[in-house]
């Protein structure tokens, strides 16, 4: 009984952890880029009751006895594989992806982060130049990974971006030409490896691979960039209200068992009187 006090706590952990998962996925529903994060579990070591033995006339039993000590979260995956609605903007600097591309952005410490976010700005930069920046002003990586920044001969309101994130300022007859310039895509073997960070930030790690530059490989699919166009968040409301519902029957059931073990520990001690 003492066992299945234990067992029974380690499943209202574990569902209190899942529901934490859950508010944190309905708190960021309307989060550009947000990926939703589902919560996975994996039962804790057996305790062997009864090794495999032999029956009374010498032949092996099919089965021993083991019981199981709980369970616990094995981990928080997000699902990059999913694609978020595409919400119209009618900022010039709004971008969305469609692909498995993420947008390459320098931190604060000089590292690369990586985010869905395309909800960018033009800053003004050094020598009065025109800096392509997140909207915490991290400025915004091209193919070469260098930040994307303009002279200040450029009106920024007259740029157009094509589906491989190319820039493009118009000639004298008003028709958008290339200026060279292209808003790098990155791409990952597993992006569920990433380390999620705060403000949509995610870096790489171990788990995720090294960064796959869309514009130099030939063996990925390459993504799209669409200008005037925000990445809604991947999180279904109806799915997480139901994962809720199930996560607080699985965190009643669990609570019930420790109760039941409590009252029948009392049982036994009032055997003694």
């Amino acid at each position: 009984m003492v066992r299945s006090l234990w067992t029974a706590a380690t499943g209202m952990i574990a569902q209190q952890t899942n529901i934490d998962n859950i508010a944190n996925n309905l708190a960021n529903v309307n989060t550009t880029g947000y990926k939703t994060e589902v919560n996975e579990f994996k039962s804790l070591l057996y305790q062997n009751l009864q090794q495999k033995t032999t029956t009374s006339d010498g032949r092996p039993k099919p089965t021993g006895a083991q019981v199981g000590l709980g369970v616990r979260n094995a981990s928080i995956t997000a699902l990059y594989g999913k694609q978020g609605p595409l919400l119209s903007s009618e900022k010039d600097t709004s971008f969305a992806i469609d692909g498995k591309g993420f947008f390459a952005v320098q931190g604060g410490d000089g590292n690369t982060y990586y985010t869905r976010n395309g909800n960018f700005d033009w800053a003004l930069g050094e020598n009065n130049s025109n800096a392509l920046t997140t909207s915490d002003g991290l400025p915004v990586m091209d193919t070469q990974g260098r930040p994307i920044r303009l002279g200040s001969n450029y009106v920024v309101s007259r740029i157009t971006v094509t589906a491989d994130g190319s820039l493009c300022y118009p000639d004298e007859r008003n028709i958008p030409q290339p200026m060279g310039i292209q808003i790098g895509l990155i791409q990952f073997n597993n992006p569920s490896g990433l380390v999620r960070m705060d403000d949509s930030l995610y870096a790489e790690s171990a788990a995720s691979g090294r960064p796959i530059n869309e514009f130099n490989s030939t063996n990925v699919e390459k993504s799209r960039v669409l200008q005037n166009y925000l990445e809604g968040s991947n999180v279904q409301v109806v799915d997480e209200m139901v994962n809720m519902i199930v996560a607080q029957r699985a965190y009643e059931m669990n609570s019930k068992a420790i109760t039941t073990s409590d009252e029948m520990l009392q049982q036994a001690n009032n055997l003694r009187r």
